[in-house]
């Protein structure tokens, strides 16, 4: 009998469906199911693993001892107690594997999901011979396709390179963030401290953009702004030098236009240019255009493409490729699109041409296509799934568009012989725009008719002071497409990575600023141990994995030299260790003051409100107490930050608590004229009998409950809904 092993559940019974002659039998050993089919008369059974099954660790756990090379691989649970999940799917796999006399691999097909097929090849299976399917969507063409051209064995150039790639990351991770964490331990405090192969490089350059905008000193420039209206359409025009950073020549300018009533238009210049189609979706472009439309952080966007992927509805969304190839079928694909209402006009549009070609880009997958709908028809989708989903059908439907046309008009005005200069840029063809037309962030600046030598009126002529701006900050998407273009981590780690930053504290906000620790990890590393942070050697191991892909070399060499160069780096990091420490605990101590900063307290205007802890958990109080015994609870469990905003009607300052993933502005004033209050009530406790209801405030506004509290934790929300604490 055949095991067909799969990465996860959904996608065992899609390709159990896929495969099965007629009927599927469904079955489940400890909760983990499986299917068992027949396939052309011969019996299959399909069962499945949750990712990795099996994760690096010590042969013997030495808990802050460094540099440690002696790992292994072990069961999940062995190592996670959050993943006691796991067992269950390894003694299914395990129970299945011992009724099988032939394996395929049928897990993504990509370096992790050979890396997972091996090692339930190997540890739980206890053979490596198996063949493997290979597809980059789950449809039952695609899946029957696959199997029937299976290669004979696992890629184990993927194999070999997802292996060391783990090696790696696992060498760099718990020997740097040991260093770390020691460092800070020798200064007399504790905090688990991380940094990692792209973490760090990935840090620094956080790191060096916050320094650039510290550093930045703003400059003034002013501008010659002319305005008019002609034919009910306004013109703005400004004046040919553009910025001028020397006041008194703007000033001179100025006073010569300043009193002009009218203007002549010199000359006209128009300008055509074309627009091709975007092309394809990889994954960082899909994570960057999710983030602009929607706000969508990277990490979600994977989330939900991979979601949608085992849905059957996208082709594999952990992508390198820009490029559609021919054999996925183009006709068949937007013949199978039109059949969705939302998308039957363009899909129909795109038919009627001669020909089905779509603008692909350079980058290339040697594993999978860029981003695609399969065409099956969506049910169900959440909101996010929907954005996504659309967003990859009117991307895709776009490369295969004409291209748009944008006319631009330059007109030159003549005031008391200065120029002026006025632009206006319109859409003349629409072309792809028409097929990905919400998502075109493109202004429409359409200037009257006019005609040279034509004399406009003068609105008015000012003279605007503006400064120059510091570097932007990056974006969630901005950093991830930076560290791609520096060949900095994978396509399908490079979110993670990011979130991971945002964890440890070394990051925050959505236009990302790194806080003190992450800056002073940086500049503690690179004064003490710079080749941590080196993005060069970095990508040497990248490249070296590569090569280990395309068996130039071997696992073992890559390892021996990332040793020799881990080793180094550590002993360095030894003699110095109490020098970090220090530096790292100053920076810790300073962050920590700040996350507990509230501001000024509303109450007597002298004091701080802090974050406290107290024996029943934290609270905010002025530390001006006891002149001052201002104080406000926080809900239990929830995560509260500061903001500089303050409340429009009390005064009291805004803050933002964090409870069940979820983040709120609130005001801090539980009394705040802006909160809800709750009706006054004289009602017996319905729960307890015993208790009277009363109307009690929090930092949330005002609520109904038990005045038996905490014997009786009865409570209802203004809207009326009752509920039990």
């Amino acid at each position: 009998m055949e095991l067909i092993i799969c990465e996860k559940p959904k996608a065992a019974f899609q390709i159990a469906s896929a495969l099965s002659d007629g009927k599927i039998t469904k079955r489940n050993y400890k909760g983990v199911p499986f299917y068992e089919i027949k396939h052309k008369g011969d019996s299959i059974i399909v069962g499945a693993a949750a990712g990795h099954l099996f994760t690096l660790a010590e042969k013997e756990k030495n808990k802050w001892t460094y540099p440690i090379f002696d790992i292994t691989w072990k069961p999940i649970p062995e190592i996670d107690k959050k993943a006691k999940y796991a067992k269950n799917f390894i003694d299914a796999l395990d129970f299945l594997a011992k009724k099988a006399t032939s394996f395929t691999i049928a897990c993504d097909y990509d370096i992790e999901g050979e890396v997972i097929g091996w090692n339930i090849l190997r540890f739980i299976c206890k053979t490596e011979k198996a063949s493997r399917m290979k597809f980059s969507t789950l449809t039952k063409p695609d899946l029957l396709k696959a199997y029937e051209n299976k290669l004979p064995t696992i890629d184990w150039g993927q194999a070999h390179a997802g292996e060391a790639r783990h090696y790696l990351d696992y060498y760099y991770g718990i020997n740097l963030s040991r260093a770390l964490t020691n460092a800070i331990k020798s200064a007399g405090s504790f905090k688990i401290m991380s940094t990692g192969r792209v973490q760090g490089p990935a840090l620094k350059l956080i790191v060096d953009r916050e320094k650039l905008i510290k550093a930045f000193v703003p400059q003034p420039f002013w501008q010659i702004q002319l305005t008019s209206v002609e034919q009910g359409k306004k013109i703005v025009a400004l004046h040919e030098k553009g910025s001028i950073f020397d006041q008194d020549e703007a000033k001179k300018i100025f006073e010569k236009v300043k009193d002009a009533k009218e203007a002549t238009i010199s000359d006209i210049e128009e300008k055509t240019s074309k627009q091709l189609p975007p092309t394809p979706f990889d994954l960082t472009t899909l994570q960057t255009e999710a983030y602009r439309c929607f706000g969508i952080s990277p990490t979600q966007t994977l989330d939900i493409a991979q979601q949608l992927y085992l849905a059957g509805l996208i082709s594999y969304p952990r992508t390198s490729s820009q490029q559609l190839p021919a054999k996925i079928g183009f006709k068949r694909i937007i013949s199978a699109i039109a059949k969705n209402p939302n998308y039957t006009d363009l899909a129909n549009q795109l038919l009627a041409k001669k020909t089905l070609s779509p603008r692909n880009g350079k980058k290339k997958d040697p594993a999978h296509p860029a981003i695609y709908p399969t065409g099956l028809q969506p049910k169900n989708l959440t909101k996010n799934q929907q954005r996504i989903y659309d967003l990859i059908v009117r991307r895709t439907l776009a490369t295969f568009a004409d291209s748009a046309e944008r006319k631009t008009i330059t007109v030159k005005i003549s005031c008391k012989g200065e120029i002026f200069i006025a632009k206006g840029t319109r859409t003349t063809k629409q072309g792809w725009h028409l097929f990905y037309k919400p998502y075109v962030d493109l202004k429409e600046e359409e200037l009257p008719e006019l005609v040279e030598k034509e004399i406009i009126s003068v609105k008015k002529i000012e003279m605007l002071k503006k400064t120059t701006k510091p570097p932007k900050r990056y974006t969630q998407a901005s950093i991830i497409k930076e560290l791609e273009s520096r060949n900095l981590g994978t396509k399908a780690t490079r979110a993670q990575i990011i979130q991971t930053l945002y964890e440890r504290g070394y990051i925050q906000g959505k236009s990302i600023k790194a806080t003190e620790l992450g800056i002073a990890i940086v500049e503690t590393l690179s004064k003490y141990c710079p080749s941590v942070l080196d993005e060069k050697l970095t990508r040497h191991f990248e490249q070296e994995m590569e090569e280990i892909r395309e068996n130039k070399k071997t696992t073992e060499q890559v390892l021996s030299e990332a040793k020799k160069v881990l080793t180094k780096i550590l002993e360095e990091f030894k003699e110095k260790e109490k020098a970090i420490g220090t530096a790292l605990l100053a920076a810790k101590r300073e962050q920590q003051k700040e996350e507990e900063t509230i501001g000024i307290c509303p109450v007597c205007k002298e004091g701080i409100l802090r974050i406290k802890k107290g024996k029943y958990g934290k609270f905010i109080a002025c530390d001006n107490y006891p002149n001052c015994k201002a104080i406000f609870s926080i809900p239990k469990g929830a995560k509260v930050s500061s903001t500089s905003e303050r409340c429009q009607k009390c005064g009291f300052p805004i803050i933002i608590i964090k409870q069940n993933r979820r983040s709120k502005k609130i005001c801090l004033n539980p009394e705040c004229p802006g909160k809800e209050q709750a009706e006054k009530v004289k009602r017996t406790c319905p729960l307890c009998k015993k208790g009277k209801l009363v109307v009690k405030k929090s930092i949330y506004g005002s609520f109904i409950a038990c005045d038996r509290y905490p014997k009786c934790k009865y409570i209802e929300k203004n809207s009326g809904t009752k509920s039990e604490g």
